[in-house]
């Protein structure tokens, strides 16, 4: 069984070490009156290089603000007022360089009647047209796609889940584990996103990295038959821990925000997307386990040691990863 995981980590070591990575470009456009926009263009940083993207729309535009420009956050934010000569509707917006590079990017346009548009651009599909309108079957397949990518992508949240999946016995005990985390990252997720709740992100996510170390440590106390907390009760870690991750999810939908009028519909499927994709994680970390008792090879002593050492490593390079970021 613990070979299957292990298998699952080595896939983990074949990402980069900077977990929680979505940063996608963000375009908003902001009708003030009609025909003129309010311009926030955010793109990603590393270090002091930022991506190189640049708006451009097929129909005739003019800068009627200069362009102010600041950075936030490991992003440069620019904001100019623009003038559509032609209607916005019905244009085609470009990300030029968004084709060689390795993220995505979140297109909104708010119209002075009260309309919204939003759309979700990617190095294959770089330009979407602005339509006359958008339905909210359209808006809840877009953050849908976005839950299940933000989670898949989220290697931390996922080293949690899995240090769970190795510590807890029994197929019952793990629905009632994955259901506490399920129910306590959506609380906080919701909290925060309706902004009932705000909370700094880079200590959330510092105390994300924490809570990995911690449970890594527990599987770790079990093997040496001292099981604590987490091997007793682990839905309890899990829907403790579970509220501290839901802050997490927040984060990265603050990075994308949500469209106004549509906002439950967002941020349900959002939700839901998420645990799409953590089932889908589940389900592929079950049937490399069941796989590997097909094959019923005799195991190395030392298997049972390696998942809870490389969990455990990797979140405590990101705990003084993110301290160094405060």
């Amino acid at each position: 069984m613990k070979v299957g995981i292990v298998l699952m980590l080595l896939v983990f070591l074949t990402v980069p070490a900077a977990a929680h990575e979505v940063r996608p470009a963000y375009l908003e456009l902001h009708e003030t009156v009609s025909g003129e926009f309010a311009v926030l263009w955010k793109t990603p940083m590393r270090g002091e290089m930022r991506l190189a993207l640049s708006v451009e729309f097929s129909g005739r535009t003019e800068k009627s603000a200069p362009v102010v420009r600041r950075e936030t956050g490991g992003a440069a934010i620019q904001i100019w007022r623009m003038k559509s000569i032609d209607p916005l509707r019905g244009q085609s917006v470009r990300l030029v360089g968004l084709e060689r590079t390795m993220t995505d990017a979140l297109v909104r346009a708010e119209f002075a009647d009260g309309t919204s548009w939003t759309q979700r651009l990617t190095p294959q599909q770089p330009a979407a047209v602005i339509p006359a309108g958008q339905s909210g079957l359209m808006v809840a397949g877009l953050y849908l796609k976005l839950g299940v990518e933000h989670i898949l992508r989220g290697i931390d949240h996922l080293s949690f889940v899995l240090a769970l999946l190795i510590i807890t016995q029994g197929t019952w005990r793990l629905v009632k584990t994955i259901t506490a985390f399920t129910i306590a990252h959506s609380i906080t997720l919701a909290l925060a996103a309706l902004g009932f709740v705000e909370v700094p992100q880079a200590p959330v996510e510092a105390v994300i990295a924490l809570s990995i170390v911690f449970v890594a440590a527990e599987i770790i106390r079990g093997c040496n038959g001292r099981g604590g907390l987490t091997a007793r009760a682990p839905w309890i870690v899990a829907f403790a821990f579970g509220l501290l991750h839901g802050f997490g999810f927040a984060g990265a939908l603050s990075e994308v925000g949500l469209p106004q009028g549509q906002i439950p519909v967002a941020l349900l499927f959002f939700n839901l997307g998420v645990e799409a994709g953590q089932l889908l994680f589940i389900a592929a970390v079950l049937s490399a386990m069941a796989l590997v008792r097909l094959l019923r090879r005799p195991l190395p002593p030392w298997i049972e040691w390696a998942p809870a050492y490389a969990i455990g490593t990797v979140a405590m390079f990101w705990v003084i990863q993110r301290i160094g970021q405060f």
